[in-house]
Parts: C-alpha cells; sequence; structure tokens
C-alpha cells in the first residue's frame, strides 16, 4: 500500500506542482467539485466523486471523513448533478478494524438510497489491504445491494476474484492498477497487464454486470469498441471510465459515438498528497501524467 507519510518538502512540493494537480483535482471544496461535475454533465458525461484522504489511523479522522461523504451526497442531491461516490475504505476506518470500516461505509450506502444514483464504488488499495476491502465489501453488500468494488488487472489473484464477482452479480470496476507490487504479486510489465485487462475486461463485458472499464489506454478502449460491436453488447450495458482532467476530448468523443462515459473527481485539501502518491507510485504514473498536458 501507498505509504500515508508525505515528505517534508510537500509544502514546496505544493506550491511548485499547483500547476499540474489543478488539472487533475476539482478543487478542494464540495462545492466546486458540484461546478466541475455541472460542466461534465453539460457534455455528457456522469462522475463519480472521491473526497481525498487515505489511511486514517483514528477513529475520530475516520468518522470525520464518513460525514463529509454523507454531506456530499447531500450536496448531490440539492445539487441535481449527475454523480454517485467512491470511497477509500482506509479513510474510514479499516486500518482501525474491518468492523469499524463496515459500520461507516453502511452509513455512507444507506445514506446513498435517497439519491437519484445511490451506487457507491469501494476502491481498491495496495495489496496489503486488497482481503480486508473484499471481506468488508462482501459483508456490506449483504446488507446493501448499490455497492460494488473495484479490481486491479495487473494482480496474480484477480482473475479468480473476478469470477467470484461474475458469480454474484456484483458491479465491478476494472483499472489496471496504480500501486508498485512485488513481481510475486502483480504482473510488470505493461505488454502482460495490458493482455490481462482485455481477458477480464472481455469476461465483465459478456458475463458481469453493468461493469465500469476505467482506462485511458486507446488500444484498450479499441478493442473494447471493436469486441462489443463483434458482439452485439449494448453501448449501454457498461460505460468507460476516465480521471478527471486526462483525455477529456477522448472522453467526449466516446460519449458522442453513444458510450457511457464516467468521470473519476478527486476533490479536497489532501490534493498535494494525492497528486505526489500518483506520481511516486510508478513511473508510468509520472510520464502519462507529463504527456496528458499535451494531448488530448
Amino acid at each position: 500500500m501507498a505509504s500515508d507519510l508525505i515528505p517534508a518538502t510537500d509544502a514546496t512540493f505544493g506550491q511548485r506542482f499547483f500547476f499540474l494537480a489543478r488539472r487533475f483535482v476539482a478543487g478542494e471544496t464540495a462545492a466546486a467539485a458540484m461546478d466541475a461535475i455541472e460542466q461534465l454533465n453539460a457534455r455528457g458525461l456522469t462522475a463519480t466523486l472521491d473526497f481525498l484522504g487515505e489511511d486514517s489511523r483514528g477513529r475520530d479522522e475516520a468518522l470525520r471523513a464518513r460525514d463529509e461523504y454523507i454531506g456530499l451526497l447531500r450536496a448531490i442531491r440539492t445539487r441535481g448533478v449527475q454523480s454517485n461516490v467512491s470511497v477509500k475504505l482506509t479513510a474510514i476506518g479499516l486500518l482501525v478494524s474491518e468492523d469499524f470500516a463496515a459500520e461507516n461505509v453502511g452509513a455512507i450506502l444507506a445514506a446513498a438510497k435517497r439519491n437519484a444514483d445511490p451506487f457507491v464504488r469501494i476502491d481498491m488499495e495496495g495489496s496489503a489491504v486488497t482481503d480486508a476491502t473484499l471481506r468488508v465489501f462482501e459483508r456490506v453488500r449483504a446488507v446493501h445491494a448499490n455497492v460494488g468494488p473495484v479490481l486491479q488487472a495487473y494482480l496474480k489473484r484477480t482473475p479468480d476474484d473476478l469470477e467470484g464477482m461474475i458469480a454474484t452479480g456484483a458491479r465491478v470496476r476494472l483499472c489496471k492498477g496504480a500501486y508498485d507490487e512485488p513481481a510475486e504479486l502483480a504482473l510488470k510489465e505493461m505488454p502482460a497487464i495490458r493482455g490481462a485487462y482485455l481477458r477480464m475486461a472481455e469476461s465483465l463485458l459478456s458475463r458481469g454486470t453493468y461493469p465500469a472499464i476505467a482506462t485511458h489506454d486507446a488500444r484498450i478502449i479499441a478493442a473494447v469498441q471493436a469486441y462489443v460491436a463483434e458482439n452485439r453488447i449494448a453501448r449501454d450495458a457498461f460505460e468507460f471510465q476516465m480521471l478527471y482532467g486526462i483525455r477529456p476530448l477522448l472522453q467526449q468523443r466516446l460519449a458522442a459515438a453513444g458510450f457511457r462515459v464516467r468521470v473519476y473527481v478527486p476533490y479536497g485539501t489532501h490534493w498535494a498528497g494525492y497528486f505526489y502518491r500518483r506520481i511516486m507510485e510508478r513511473r508510468e504514473n509520472a510520464l502519462f501524467v507529463l504527456s496528458s498536458l499535451f494531448k488530448a
């Protein structure tokens, strides 16, 4: 799992690199995030909101994060934007206990049922908490149907996890994976990761329940488009998901072609930590962020 420790130079980092981060973070407040989502909605895109913050090690901090999400769901209703939310379990108490995290995410799921889109995504973090995350997901899904997990294609365990999710009808978000995991746990070379991703994406598209294909990889997107066309899979039977600020023109082109596109929109005062971790976790992340500044 990525470290929750941001170096002492973080303030300097923030001052120097905010011009990069502000493209990928909607703002520091829920109101700023709502403004960003209204603009996305106007372009035919939906959203999922993420309050930035990870690794809450105390109960009070976790409860504040839980309450932020409950307030966020209320703000979504008030503004009438087309968005749901995603939650990191370490932000709402997983490092305190699984029972505590399950209680908090259960409260969020109950509050979300008042919204037009009641779905809540449980984000996947580093491999150190994969088992615990999936255990909490299974516990809360036994009570609340409006929840689904993220699976990371580069983990060697994921094909087995995926089959279990398909069998139970869980709504899966499939991503490549962003954490720097050891070779015994994860594929390390991009051709192998891409191949694993495509195999699992095809399984989800043909047998899964409204899967989320989360990628900015043009080759994967083209392969998915070809697969759904060849297999006569409806374009509204799944959705593409991308990050806020990355390849926005591609997002709009997919939406204009009749595909559903959801944009992951992070916000909060912990933007420097979020941005720093995404850059430091894998070299490819840094290269991708820099290249995204110069292409659509």
